[in-house]
């Protein structure tokens, strides 16, 4: 079966490399155009890009999907295309190319979580359980039918990057399963069934920590923001990101937003019990060890977070 795939970040790339191993046909790969990165802002291909392009096979780069780009993907003549956060909508044209149209690898348990950022919502939410579906694509927001579905736990300590981490190698396998039953006229894809909830983009503003909120929901959220956009807080108007915090139910209250060294940790009070900072990065330097950083303030009893 002669296949088109469509994505952008590093979690894509077990997939193409899935569909690769698994013997399918990759006639050509979408993918975003080269970004600028780090702070030279050099111009970057996508590692979607970079790994089709260790493959050998043709790249087509695009931030939209319009009738020039629909065109070249007509002209790679695919059956199918499978699709892993591309980060472009897919036009009805598009949509239309493919005998049996695009599988998307989405990785929440649809329909919870539609949208482009499932994995840190889910986090953010405090969800005990996760996973990945394969669905076939609509002009709709993730509303096509499922053809296939796993799940994965939620550890207590998993960051965002983590857990998407370990969907990208489990959905890489679902994604290729699901594109051999395709090929073998097996796949019944049915409609999804459940309460619709929505995984907008992050912004920057979803990294805040609000240390008026209890400790769980500021553990939760400083762990679905990382690695990205990441958490933060302010002191004295400066913006200090933040690595995930620990939950530290026996230490003894404190003010939200208060900081105190306690048996070597650094705290900080919530609307709850204290939180236990772990890494810390200041305006303009590096991260580093809480415990450095704590050392570095003249009074720490006066440190109260924003």
């Amino acid at each position: 079966m002669r296949v088109l795939f469509a994505g952008t970040p590093a979690v894509a790339v077990p997939s193409l490399d899935a569909l690769v191993g698994a013997g399918f046909d990759v006639v050509a790969v979408l993918t975003r155009p080269d970004a600028p990165l780090g702070r030279k802002r050099v111009m970057t291909p996508s590692p979607v890009a970079a790994r089709a392009a260790e493959l050998g096979i043709e790249v087509i780069h695009a931030a939209k999907v319009d009738a020039d780009v629909t065109a070249r993907i007509a002209a790679a003549a695919p059956d199918v295309a499978a699709i892993v956060a591309y980060g472009g909508l897919i036009p009805r044209s598009a949509l239309d190319v493919p005998a049996h149209g695009w599988i998307n690898l989405h990785f929440s348990l649809l329909p919870a979580w539609r949208g482009a950022a499932p994995v840190q919502r889910a986090l953010i939410a405090g969800d005990d359980v996760t996973g990945a579906v394969t669905f076939r694509l609509e002009e709709g927001l993730d509303t096509g039918p499922v053809y296939g579905t796993l799940t994965e736990s939620v550890g207590h300590e998993d960051t965002a990057g983590e857990l998407l981490e370990r969907l990208s190698h489990s959905g890489a396998v679902l994604l290729a399963q699901t594109l051999s039953a395709v090929d073998a006229g097996k796949a019944a894809a049915v409609p999804q069934q459940g309460d619709v909830t929505l995984a907008p983009k992050l912004t920057l503003e979803d990294g805040r920590l609000e240390w008026q909120l209890p400790a769980l929901a500021i553990s939760r959220r400083s762990r679905g923001v990382t690695p990205e956009p990441g958490a933060w807080t302010t002191l004295d108007g400066q913006r200090i990101k933040l690595e995930p915090v620990r939950l530290r139910p026996q230490a003894g209250a404190l003010q939200p937003g208060h900081v105190a060294v306690v048996d070597k940790a650094v705290l900080v009070g919530t609307g709850s019990h204290p939180v236990e900072l772990t890494r810390v990065q200041p305006a303009g330097k590096k991260m580093m060890a809480a415990a450095d950083w704590a050392r570095g303030q003249a009074t720490l009893e006066s440190v109260v977070f924003e």
